[in-house]
C-alpha cells in the first residue's frame, strides 16, 4: 500500500531531557532532507544514525540525531526516520511544523500502528498488544502484553480457525465429488463429536480469560462497612498516603474516593464509601446512595467489619446485602481485640492502624480470581475483552451448528454456522475486520503510536 507521508511526537508532552520524532513514508527520507543538515539521508544506509542540525533556512532550530530505517525493515514496512531532539514541546512542535511545510501531515491517534497492520507488519491481536505494552502497570500485566506481541493469541486464534476448516473441507468434499469412495462420507453423526470438541475447547480458552482479563484490566473493587470501622484506614495504609481524611466522627467519608493499588501484580480499582447507616443528614444519604450503586458495579467487595466490638444490625445487613457478591470478609481493629467470629465465613483479621495482616488479602484476591499456574506457565491468555466477545460469539455459532447437526439438518446448512465461527475467529486477528472497526481500535491509541 501507498500512503502519504506523517508525522508525530512520540514521547509524552512536558519537560523532558529529549523528544523523538517519527517520520513515516514513501517521502519522508525526502522531507527530512530538506531540514537536516548533515548527512545526504537520500543515501543514507537502513539501522543508521547521523549527527546534524534541523534548520528553517538559515536559521538553527536544534541540534539533532537523526536515524533512517529503510522500506520493508520498518516498524510501518515504510521509509521511517525518528529524529532525537532536546526535550520540552516548543523544539518538537517546530521541527513539526517544518515537516508539515514541507509536504508531511500530522499523523493520526495510532496511526503508525494502523500502518504497520495494513502493510501486513502486524495482526490486529499484535498491534492491539502495543497499547497494552504502553498501559502496563504491573510485570504481569507487561507479561500478558509480551505474549500477545509476540504472535502467542495470534497462533491460538490460528489454530481454532484450522480446526472449524478442517470440518468444512471435509463437508465441501463430500457435497462436491460424493462420487469418490475413498472419501468419508462427513456425516452429522461425524460432525457433532468436532463441533463438540470444539465448543469444549473455546470453554477451555474462555474459563482462562478471566484470569487475563483481571490481569489486563484490573478490579474494581469497593471498600464498604458501618461508619468509623476503618475503611478510610485501610485504604490510606495500603496507599501509603493520607488519600482519605481519617477522624473519630462517624460520616467524615461522604462521597466515593478512588485509587489503583498494585496487589502483587494485580490492580486493585479501589472506591472508599461512606459508611452505611440510619441518618438525617441529605449530603450524608446521597452517598450512602452512591455506595449501594457501587457495591451493584463492583467485581470484588471489601467489608470492613470492627473486630473490636460485637456485630450490629448494620454489619447483618452488609452480610446480607453482598452475599451474592464476590467479597472478602475484613475483621479490623484487631489491636483492640476479636469479638466477631463468623460461622462458614473466612474473615481476614487486620489492624489497618498498625499495617498488620494485610499480606493476606493478596492471597484472598487470587484465590478469588487468579489461576497462578496460568500465569507460571509460557501460556497463551487472552485477556482483551473484545477478543473475549468474539470468541464468545464463535462459541454461539459452533452451539448453533450443532443444534443444526443433531436435528437431522442437511449437512450443507450446518457448514453456514460453521463459517460464521470461522469469520468471527478471523475479527479477532483483523483477517475479517471492517473499516469502522480498524478506525474506532485504532482511534484510542496515543498520538505517537
Amino acid at each position: 500500500m501507498i500512503f502519504d507521508t506523517i508525522v508525530a511526537k512520540t514521547t509524552a508532552n512536558g519537560t523532558s531531557a529529549i523528544n523523538l520524532i517519527r517520520v513515516s513514508g514513501n517521502d519522508s527520507l525526502e522531507i527530512v532532507n530538506k531540514i537536516f543538515q548533515g548527512k545526504n539521508l537520500e543515501k543514507a544506509l537502513s539501522h543508521s544514525a547521523y549527527y546534524g542540525h534541523i534548520m528553517d533556512k538559515e536559521n538553527t532550530i536544534d541540534e539533532v540525531m537523526v536515524t533512517v530505517f529503510r522500506s520493508p525493515k520498518s516498524f510501518t514496512t515504510e521509509d521511517i526516520v525518528e529524529i532525537t531532539c532536546h526535550g520540552g514541546n516548543f523544539i518538537a512542535n517546530e521541527i513539526i511544523k517544518l515537516i508539515i511545510a514541507n509536504g508531511g501531515r500530522l499523523a493520526e491517534n495510532g496511526e503508525f500502528t494502523k500502518r504497520a497492520y495494513l502493510n501486513g507488519r502486524l495482526d490486529l491481536t499484535e498491534a492491539e498488544s502495543i497499547m497494552d505494552l504502553v498501559n502496563a502497570k504491573t510485570s504481569k500485566q507487561l507479561k500478558i502484553a509480551n505474549s500477545q506481541l509476540k504472535g502467542d493469541v495470534l497462533r491460538l486464534i490460528e489454530n481454532l480457525q484450522d480446526d472449524v476448516l478442517d470440518i468444512i473441507a471435509n463437508i465441501e468434499v463430500n457435497i462436491d465429488y460424493p462420487e469418490y469412495d475413498d472419501v468419508e462420507e462427513m456425516t452429522n453423526d461425524i460432525v457433532i463429536p468436532n463441533i463438540n470438541y470444539l465448543i469444549k475447547k473455546i470453554d477451555k480458552i474462555l474459563k482462562e480469560s478471566n484470569t487475563g482479563q483481571v490481569i489486563r484490566d484490573g478490579i474494581k473493587t469497593v471498600i464498604i462497612g458501618k461508619p468509623n470501622v476503618g475503611k478510610s484506614s485501610l485504604l490510606n495504609t495500603l496507599l501509603k498516603e493520607d488519600k482519605a481524611i481519617v477522624t473519630e466522627i462517624s460520616g467524615t467519608t461522604r462521597d466515593l474516593i478512588e485509587a489503583e493499588y498494585n496487589l502483587d501484580g494485580i490492580i486493585l480499582k479501589l472506591i472508599d464509601t461512606a459508611g452505611i447507616r440510619q441518618t438525617e443528614d441529605l449530603v450524608e444519604k446521597i452517598g450512602i446512595d452512591r455506595t449501594k450503586k457501587a457495591i451493584d458495579q463492583a467485581d470484588l467487595v471489601l467489608l470492613v467489619l470492627d473486630q473490636s466490638s460485637n456485630l450490629t444490625d448494620t454489619d447483618k445487613h452488609l452480610l446480607s446485602l453482598t452475599k451474592n457478591k464476590a467479597r472478602i470478609i475484613i475483621g479490623n481493629k484487631i489491636d483492640l481485640g476479636t469479638k466477631i467470629n463468623l460461622k462458614d465465613e473466612h474473615i481476614i483479621n487486620i489492624s489497618a492502624k498498625n499495617n498488620v495482616g494485610l499480606d493476606k488479602l493478596a492471597d484472598e484476591v487470587k484465590r478469588l480470581f487468579i489461576d497462578e499456574k496460568l500465569l507460571s506457565e509460557d501460556y497463551a491468555i487472552i485477556s482483551n475483552l473484545r477478543h473475549i466477545g468474539k470468541l464468545e460469539e464463535t462459541k454461539l455459532a459452533l452451539e448453533q451448528a450443532l443444534s443444526a447437526a443433531e436435528t437431522q439438518v442437511p449437512i450443507d446448512m450446518v457448514e453456514i454456522d460453521l463459517r460464521k465461527a470461522w469469520t468471527s475467529l478471523g475479527e479477532i486477528t483483523g483477517e475479517n475486520s471492517s473499516d469502522d472497526l480498524i478506525s474506532t481500535l485504532f482511534s484510542k491509541f496515543c498520538l505517537g503510536k
